[in-house]
């Protein structure tokens, strides 16, 4: 069975504690058997790139290596962007 091989890869930017984070996973809830949840640590020293670039913005969600929102889930975007991707894999 490869169900979970061509789902689409939501990343989540964070770093602990992130209050914000554990808010978005939990918007996320209701979604989560239609992508695979990658979290990074921006605070680790091979994510340092992402920490500069991140670092007064996260949560931070990318959706198959492209950036898709900040701060907080956008259901409605994310719902958008879930049903183009699930389209193109059909």
């Amino acid at each position: 069975c490869s169900a979970g091989a061509n789902k689409p890869v939501l990343t989540l930017f964070t770093k602990k504690p992130c209050p914000l984070c554990d808010e978005a996973k939990e918007v996320l809830e209701p979604y989560k058997r239609r992508f695979v949840l990658q979290e990074v640590d921006i605070t680790l020293p091979e994510n340092s790139a992402w920490y500069e670039k991140y670092k007064y913005d996260i949560p931070v969600f990318h959706l198959n290596g492209k950036f898709l929102m900040k701060h907080r889930v956008d259901t409605q975007k994310l719902e958008e962007q879930l049903r183009k991707v699930e389209l193109q894999s059909d």
